[in-house]
């Protein structure tokens, strides 16, 4: 039963991955990411002159605009905006900017499970795109869980709703960061062993969070590494033309 998915999918297996850079002209920064028929665009403007209010002069400032595909914003995207904000924060170098503005909009072009971490994946390369400078990557992945207690990764979105609860992660990828070694460790661990952003829907029991938090983090080198060779082709790509 535990691999009994619509899809053929095994428990652990991510649906196909795909992330395209730079494909907004107007704005500084863009990329879109799609998980199987998941798709996110995201769009960076800025750094802008200003902060807003109650934001601290002497950082970086960022917005999130979230877009849902048809009608208004509503409590749930005012979340994913905020969550977003977070992780945003944690990821990027804030004194190197300060007084300033950085925009993110998110655009939704489909849905079908595990949404905010694809939109997270779709914003962490946007902002490379952008050129805002960065601690490290990040990464994003839902785990499920099933009222057997089967654990499924990246669930699409007839998973979803069948599921007792599940938990979006954001881990950090500091293969390609910017920091100096010591600043990569808290508490005399690797950033890598650390967690971004956790954020659960519905009930689980500690065990089965740190079940989805193993799994979770085991199936993002998959992501990891998919992410930074996109990256790098593109950049590699773009180099070429310039020459």
């Amino acid at each position: 039963m535990e691999t009994d998915r619509k899809d053929g999918r095994t428990a652990n297996q991510l649906r196909p991955l795909a992330c395209t850079r730079n494909v907004l002209n107007r704005a500084h920064g863009s990329a879109s990411w799609s998980q199987g028929e998941t798709k996110v665009l995201a769009a960076v403007y800025g750094p802008k002159a200003g902060t807003k209010k109650n934001e601290n002069p002497e950082k970086a400032c960022f917005e999130v605009i979230w877009k849902p595909k048809t009608g208004q914003s509503g409590k749930a995207e005012k979340e994913y905006e905020m969550i977003l904000k977070r992780t945003v924060q944690s990821i990027c170098v804030l004194n190197v900017h300060p007084n300033t503005t950085t925009s993110i909009i998110i655009q939704v072009v489909n849905d079908d499970g595990a949404l905010l971490p694809c939109a997270i994946n779709a914003v962490c390369a946007a902002l490379v795109d952008a050129g805002i400078p960065l601690k490290h990557l990040a990464v994003a992945i839902c785990c499920s869980l099933s009222e057997s207690g089967h654990i499924l990764l990246d669930p699409s979105k007839l998973e979803e709703q069948k599921m007792k609860a599940f938990v979006y992660l954001v881990f950090p990828n500091s293969t390609l960061s910017v920091l100096p070694d010591e600043s990569l460790k808290v508490r005399g661990e690797p950033t890598e062993h650390g967690l971004i952003t956790s954020f659960t829907h519905g009930v689980m029991s500690v065990d089965d969070y740190i079940r989805c938090l193993e799994r979770g983090r085991a199936a993002t080198a998959k992501l990891s590494d998919f992410l930074r060779r996109s990256l790098q082709s593109q950049v590699q790509s773009e180099s070429s033309k310039l020459g």
